[in-house]
């Protein structure tokens, strides 16, 4: 298993976003101006795009937000996105972010939950699918 962080999206994490988010799931607004300015983890096992999620500085002063957190559905349940989250955030400490949040899945905010994310505010609608505001302070 190989762990990188990038500073830009490559072939391998539009792969799993599309397989994700678009075929699996029927997202159609996927990829955006923010994969510009974004960096990318991705995790790769064998030399394979397994996982990722992408990060860049949110609305508030010193958080950083973490979106597009993926992994393919034959790879899940094994821990591999808790991992994607580590490695993000270690990354986003080491550029002195003081806080990171997401826009979590409603179905996703227990997995977010056991890594540390409290939510904050109602859920909402993206495209139809129910979503949650979460953070986390370090």
């Amino acid at each position: 298993m190989v762990i990188q962080i990038l500073d830009h999206i490559n072939d391998d994490i539009k792969q799993i976003r599309t397989d994700v988010f678009i075929e699996e799931q029927g997202f159609e607004v996927e990829f955006d101006d923010i994969d510009d300015i974004a960096k990318f983890v991705l995790l790769s096992i064998d030399g394979k795009g397994i996982g990722t999620c992408r990060f860049f500085p949110g609305e508030e002063e010193g958080d950083a937000h973490i979106g597009r957190m993926a992994v393919r559905k034959e790879y899940r349940g094994q821990h591999l996105g808790a991992k994607i989250m580590i490695a993000a955030e270690a990354a986003i400490r080491k550029e002195g972010y003081k806080s990171c949040s997401l826009s979590a899945q409603a179905q996703a905010r227990p997995f977010y939950e056991t890594l540390g994310y409290a939510a904050e505010g109602e859920e909402y609608l993206d495209e139809g699918c129910p979503h949650i505001f979460m953070i986390k302070v370090f």
